[in-house]
């Protein structure tokens, strides 16, 4: 299990959620990439491949809950909250954040989706 960042900084202006571990990697994460990358059973599909979650460009984060003493969890305001965000899953994250993106940005496109969302 990754060691447990030494600060967590959520910038709401900017939408970023910045994480810093001991060892000095540093990861600057944007909020939809967190949101359509939460490791909720809703967005990881039950085992199934992956959701494609949609629309998410200006989502917010209002809240954020230690969650005993190796991970978080996040209240998007757009009600998701039940992602638990592990240590071992922000550093991930933070790791592969560019090829993550682009995989996402690719299977939007192919999808015909897009990242704004979209007003009924």
């Amino acid at each position: 299990m990754a060691d447990a960042p030494t600060d967590i900084t959520l910038h709401q202006k900017s939408k970023i959620l910045e994480v810093v571990f001991e060892d000095g990697a540093t990861y600057n994460l944007p909020l939809e990439y967190l949101r359509v990358y939460s490791p909720s059973a809703e967005v990881r599909g039950h085992g199934g491949p992956m959701q494609l979650v949609t629309g998410k460009k200006d989502v917010g984060v209002e809240q954020i809950d230690p969650v005993g003493n190796y991970a978080i969890q996040l209240h998007f305001d757009d009600g998701h909250n039940t992602g638990i965000f592990s240590w071992d899953t922000l550093r991930e994250l933070g790791e592969n954040y560019e090829a993550n993106w682009a995989d996402y940005l690719k299977r939007l496109e192919e999808a015909g989706a897009t990242r704004e969302k979209l007003w009924h």
